[in-house]
């Protein structure tokens, strides 16, 4: 999380709008959506496991056969205590495109302005969006987005990440050998995850990031 070079006006700048952001009420109208994604490879064992019994875990062997890999885009509101996973065999500029209008169409449909989360991967950007759709579809998408990139190498300021390491370490461990079996694997832990309401207690603020980088603080006339 501090593995930080240089906290220089630019890092400062995004650091602060994102945190900013966070500290925004919740309101259904303008939901606060964190999104990242997710390289996960498929595999299939080798050999047959052993099954699980009294007193003796299940024993898998270490070798296994390679079946390519997936992606998994990762889109989370902490305050709405929702998230959406949607898997994909890509991760180009037109597979993000298509889960912005997902998320924009499909699941915040009422929604005022969606206040997007992302990083800076050269395929987050307005342009993919508008490129994937045209002029007129894309940029009816992309007016209903308010989007805030966090600062080049702050992955940890996306909150999407928290989620991701919930998604890996309560359901990626086991091997998956094929695309539809992930897609229904992923489907049950979201809705589960749902259902559960489960949210992000955020607790990193504008004041405290200005301690912990001893940063000097801004008075606005």
């Amino acid at each position: 999380m501090w593995c930080i070079p240089t906290i220089d006006e630019e890092y400062e700048k995004r650091m602060m709008d994102i945190l900013s952001t966070y500290e925004r009420p919740h309101d259904p109208q303008r939901p606060v959506v964190c999104l990242d994604e997710k390289s996960k490879q498929l595999i299939s064992e080798n050999r047959p496991s052993i099954k699980a019994k009294q007193g003796s875990i299940k024993k898998r062997d270490y070798e296994y056969v390679r079946r390519g890999t997936l992606n998994l885009f990762v889109a989370t509101e902490p305050l709405g205590k929702r998230r959406h996973v949607v898997t994909t065999k890509r991760r180009t500029k037109k597979d993000f495109a298509q889960m912005i209008k997902t998320l924009t169409e499909v699941i915040y449909p009422h929604a005022k302005k969606i206040i997007l989360v992302t990083d800076n991967l050269n395929t987050h950007t307005p342009q993919s969006i508008i490129e994937t759709f045209g002029e007129t579809i894309g940029n009816n998408i992309v007016e209903k987005l308010e989007w805030h990139y966090t600062p080049k190498h702050a992955s940890w300021l996306n909150m999407a990440e928290i989620e991701i390491q919930a998604l890996s370490t309560q359901c990626l461990k086991q091997p998956t050998d094929t695309f539809q079996k992930m897609q229904k694997k992923v489907g049950a832990w979201q809705k589960d995850r749902n259902k559960k309401q489960i949210g992000i207690n955020w607790q990193f603020t504008q004041e405290k990031a200005r301690k912990k980088f001893k940063l000097p603080i801004k008075i606005l006339l």
